[in-house]
């Protein structure tokens, strides 16, 4: 029930991001502890197993690249192929694939929330005075050892530019699919629903073994 409390976690996130341009879902991995082998206390022989439960191995994210849609923006970027932006934050340099820019009130080229973007020398990006940017201002880099660390930011090992070319004027899509991901919350539901049943059933045999049997 655990893991699966933390499966439908991210499901939810996931579902929550469904159109948030650049995002990128969470995958998880489950597999069961160690089992127990039973034998019986008067003679030594075996019984079989006892499964000790399931819990969360890995969690990856998967960073396939989504579909591009054009908006018709001039400060709307995606990148097609291999590649982050990179924005200056608070807390350093990150990586993001969210190309839904704006303009900040110095002129530069910022993201939703606010963060500086840079080019390819580390420089923040800024706009043209009619309001658009080259896409060639804009750097692509390539990162190893890829971790979210949230609002749809990433953090990595630069290895310099990126494959991938800057589109103006288009985003890429979320790389969630609802559909799927409604079915995959169903089915986490059900095996949550399921292990609430076995719990249940284990209460009312300790209830009956320790009135009905004890009373006998």
């Amino acid at each position: 029930m655990l893991a699966e409390q933390v499966r439908q976690d991210l499901i939810g996130h996931d579902l929550a991001n469904a159109s948030t341009p650049g995002y990128k879902p969470d995958r998880v991995a489950s597999k069961s502890f160690g089992e127990m082998l039973l034998s019986d206390t008067r003679t030594g022989g075996p019984i079989g197993g006892l499964g000790l439960g399931t819990r969360i191995e890995q969690q990856v994210t998967d960073l396939s690249a989504g579909p591009l849609r054009e908006t018709g923006e001039p400060l709307d970027f995606a990148v097609q192929g291999d590649g982050f932006f990179a924005v200056r934050t608070a807390a350093g340099i990150r990586y993001t694939r969210d190309g839904q820019f704006s303009v900040s009130a110095g002129g530069g080229l910022v993201t939703s929330a606010g963060n500086d973007v840079l080019g390819p020398g580390g420089q923040p990006v800024r706009v043209g005075a009619d309001g658009t940017v080259a896409p060639g201002a804009l750097g692509v880099v390539a990162l190893d050892g890829v971790r979210r660390e949230g609002e749809n930011l990433f953090t990595g090992t630069d290895r310099g530019a990126a494959t991938g070319t800057v589109r103006p004027s288009f985003l890429e899509g979320s790389g969630v699919d609802p559909v799927s991901t409604m079915v995959d919350m169903m089915g986490s539901l059900r095996a949550f629903e399921a292990g609430q049943r076995v719990i249940t059933t284990i209460d009312a045999t300790l209830q009956k073994a320790a009135t009905q049997v004890g009373s006998i």
